[in-house]
């Protein structure tokens, strides 16, 4: 089985805006990505003006949301960095178990990588005058409300490059009964050299579809 891969536009945000982006774009792959029957419901960001699908799932907005929670975390010990979220969906073959083998083995088929670059917001010196201070407070919203129409900009950029592979890449798609696809969300981890849960390296390698890090 064919694992296919997208990389998806490099986007760079503030950490206020990590949920706004990491929902919309998780929400999305996953809606385009869901077999099952759902109740779609349009969602707004709180700080973009985007409105992107959910599935209306409670327990995969539950999840989306533990690992947006945990990417947060990491961020705030790795400031401006670079980094990649990874949702990736697999089937599972069970197997003979054996020595080193495990019972079920993961087939990966499609991973997306969401690439970002969250920067720590922009410090203004202070002023001792009121004059100043009003300067100051302008010239911050001014440079927030530009920053982040070019954010929506982008963002409105990586949901077109979503819908596209979508829509063009379903051959390798399993057939599989009306469920949820199995799916892995990796996001960074402390415990390895290249920034990713050893773990979860692991169980990619061995199945065979390693991923580009």
């Amino acid at each position: 089985m064919n694992c296919e891969t997208c990389q998806l536009k490099e986007l760079e945000l503030e950490p206020t805006e990590i949920r706004d982006v990491l929902r919309c774009i998780l929400h999305t792959i996953f809606f385009h990505r869901t077999l099952s029957l759902v109740r779609p419901k349009d969602v707004d960001c709180d700080f973009l003006e985007i409105t992107y699908v959910q599935c209306g799932l409670p327990e995969l907005e539950k999840e989306v949301d533990e690992k947006i929670g945990q990417f947060t975390a990491w961020v705030e010990k790795h400031p401006n960095r670079r980094s990649q979220v990874c949702l990736s969906f697999f089937d599972e073959k069970h197997r003979h178990p054996g020595w080193f083998v495990n019972k079920t083995e993961r087939i990966y088929w499609e991973q997306w990588f969401i690439n970002l670059h969250v920067m720590s917001p922009k410090r203004y010196s202070k002023s001792n005058s009121s004059k100043g201070l009003t300067n100051i407070g302008a010239n911050a919203l001014e440079e927030t409300s530009t920053r982040r129409a070019a954010l929506e900009s982008s963002i409105n950029k990586v949901l077109f490059q979503i819908i596209n592979f979508a829509n063009e890449k379903k051959d390798h798609i399993p057939a599989i009964p009306d469920r949820i696809f199995n799916h892995e969300i990796m996001i960074p981890s402390s415990d390895s050299v290249f920034g990713w849960n050893t773990d979860a390296i692991r169980r990619v390698l061995n199945s065979g579809h390693p991923y580009s890090l």
